[in-house]
């Protein structure tokens, strides 16, 4: 059976639970909502199964706050024999309007703490990152502020739809792989 770690960022804690920053958790959340999974905590985060097709999605949250990921995620990797080509990391991104979705096999970490730590210790950039667009709407020098803070009512309102095709775009990219799910999916 291939197994594929998914892998949201966020922060642990009630105060961060509802931020932009915690939309990989955000989004485990909801596919644990729509099939009925249960999250248990474990080494370095907590975790949850789903089968599929023949295939084993390991979800992780991880607990060692965003900005120390890769801890996290190399240990499940290594724990569970997962090749890196069957990694998601599902991540907040300040460079695209809020909801877009878009899938990449590699890339730079964009400033992105979390993206950052988890690229030194997988000692690679070639890993693939599912970036979820928060917007940029923040003035000069907020941008800790805008990223921990809360929803706006007009976003809570569209999130629901985005966060169903976010669990749409996990499991394309467990059953259908990488190249498939970014041309159905990148931009939508």
């Amino acid at each position: 059976m291939k197994k594929y770690l998914i892998v949201g960022l966020g922060n642990i804690g009630e105060k961060y639970a509802n931020t932009r920053h915690n939309i990989g958790f955000k989004i485990l959340d909801r596919f644990a909502e729509q099939e009925t999974l249960t999250f248990e905590t474990q080494k370095l985060g907590d975790v949850a199964l789903y089968k599929l097709k023949g295939r084993t999605f390991i979800f992780l949250k991880p607990n060692t706050f965003m900005n120390l990921s890769g801890k996290a995620v190399l240990y499940w990797l290594t724990k569970e024999k997962i090749p890196l080509e069957n990694l998601l990391i599902i991540t907040d991104d300040l460079n695209l309007s809020f909801g877009t979705i878009r899938l990449k096999a590699k890339g730079s970490s964009g400033g992105h703490n979390g993206l950052k730590d988890i690229q030194e210790k997988l000692n690679t950039t070639t890993y693939n990152r599912f970036r979820f667009g928060i917007s940029d709407a923040f003035s000069k020098g907020k941008q800790i502020d805008y990223v921990l803070s809360e929803w706006t009512d007009d976003e809570q309102t569209n999130l629901k739809e985005r966060l169903d095709k976010s669990v749409e775009l996990i499991k394309s990219f467990v059953l259908a792989g990488v190249n498939i799910t970014m041309n159905t999916f990148n931009g939508k």
